[in-house]
């Protein structure tokens, strides 16, 4: 829907659970992916309608989360 992920809920699952998280959902904005990639141990996103409406670039978002990958 567009309204950004529960990054407070995303971040609860991935620490409580012991298999990957991928996660899905409300991602709008290269910001909503920047905000994800703070969740320690996170596998990766689905972005979905974001790209398709054109709200999210996904050239720049595969690059960003390349350059943040080792930190």
């Amino acid at each position: 829907m567009l309204s950004g992920p529960n990054l407070d809920a995303m971040a609860k699952m991935v620490k409580a659970l012991k298999i990957p998280v991928i996660a899905s959902g409300g991602v709008s904005s290269i910001d909503d992916i920047k905000n994800l990639m703070n969740i320690k141990n996170l596998w990766g996103v689905i972005t979905g309608k974001a790209i398709y409406s054109g709200s999210l670039n996904l050239k720049e978002a595969i690059k960003i989360t390349k350059i943040n990958k080792g930190k």
